[in-house]
């Protein structure tokens, strides 16, 4: 499996040098001149010209969204080593109230992961191993006769928890991943005709493996597009094995099944709230829809030939996740206004399942994130 370009949340900037493009992704917008706001000249707006003229949250608020996230993450560490994109993507997702899909081999932590975001929060968690057998009222519930009544009653399935881990997902019917499009979207089931409210906070963890093909089925697009980010997990450096192999040794590898900082569900959703009372400049509104116009062939500076390689661009949906991707990015990072760079630092997880490529970019070996870097690469930052 080809890893994805490296992506290095505390170092967002853009490359010195322009990123690896396909030969149907280059040309001349893709390697021009900078352009204002561009590193290599022009005058370029500093991180605070992007901030409110008051504070959009309160420095109070501040310290406490800071205090949830430092719990969250030492309980995260205590049972996954490495793996720093990851409990990026997975925070931020749940700071934003977002899904998330992982990929990757087998043995990469990412069922431990899940569970271990789900043990840093006092609510109900739900593990759903999904097989081609598994149908929808498995997932949802369903309705059970009483005999001795002679009425229905409801039995609520395990996508009613606060936290629920698909594992496998393709290896699920399309019939019963059609059931979970309700469930991740409205945050609603329906039951014999009556509408079930899921808990709050609600999300999902989907995993999948990209190397076994028998008996899967694809996920289709328009469920894609409901996860706000897709994560690639990619192998340990050798200093995190070795840290894996200690631990293992140790018999601490799994970690404290109860941690002792543990964060309520208040606290999640006070979380959510900050992450929707961050500021966004108008200029860095404008950035994010250059950037998905880009994706779509048009924008400020198309990139030659990007038809070729994209055969559907993002829809309104990318601008939504981008942005909110970048308000919680910023909250993570203890500001209350987002700055271009919190745009760019988890551009791969927000975009990389959001472009179609063409047969053509498949069959040549394009990646979509060599797509992004070009697509990023040819729009000007603010």
């Amino acid at each position: 499996m080809s890893n994805p370009p490296s992506q290095h949340p505390g170092d967002p900037g853009r490359p010195a040098a322009p990123p690896a493009v396909p030969p149907a992704a280059s040309g001349p917008s893709a390697t021009s001149a900078p352009g204002p706001g561009r590193s290599g000249g022009g005058a370029s707006r500093r991180p605070g010209d992007f901030a409110p003229a008051s504070a959009a949250v309160a420095p109070g608020d501040l310290e406490r969204s800071g205090a949830i996230i430092r719990t969250i993450t030492g309980v995260f560490q205590s049972r996954v080593v490495g793996q720093e994109n990851l409990r990026m993507t997975l925070v931020a997702a749940l700071a934003a109230g977002g899904h998330v899909l992982l990929e990757s081999v087998p043995g990469l932590a990412k069922t431990t992961a899940a569970s271990a975001l789900a043990s840093s929060i006092t609510g109900s968690f739900a593990r759903i191993q999904c097989t081609p057998d598994l149908m929808p009222n498995d997932i949802i519930g369903t309705q059970i006769f009483n005999y001795g009544s002679g009425t229905f009653t409801t039995q609520l399935g395990p996508v009613h928890a606060n936290v629920v881990l698909l594992d496998e997902i393709n290896r699920s019917s399309a019939k019963t991943q059609s059931a979970m499009l309700e469930a991740m979207q409205e945050r609603q089931t329906s039951i014999g005709g009556e509408v079930y409210k899921l808990p709050e906070p609600f999300m999902v963890l989907a995993t999948q493996n990209p190397i076994e093909e028998e008996g899967t089925y694809v996920l289709p697009e328009a469920q894609m597009d409901r996860f706000l980010m897709k994560e690639i997990l990619t192998y340990p450096r050798p200093a995190e094995e070795h840290e894996i192999l200690d631990r293992s040794t140790a018999g601490s590898l799994t970690g404290p099944r109860e941690a002792v900082g543990t964060v309520t569900l208040e606290d999640v959703r006070f979380l959510q709230a900050m992450v929707d009372q961050v500021y966004v400049d108008p200029a860095v509104k404008r950035y994010i829809i250059d950037l998905i116009f880009t994706t779509r062939g048009s924008g400020p500076r198309p990139v030659p030939n990007l038809t070729q390689s994209v055969r559907v661009g993002a829809s309104p949906r990318g601008s939504l996740a981008l942005m909110r991707v970048a308000q919680a990015h910023a909250l993570l990072g203890g500001r209350d206004y987002v700055t271009p760079d919190d745009v760019r630092a988890m551009r791969y997880g927000v975009l990389r399942h959001r472009l179609v490529l063409t047969f053509d970019a498949l069959a040549s070996g394009i990646k979509p994130e060599q797509i992004i870097d070009a697509v990023f690469h040819a729009v000007p930052m603010p």
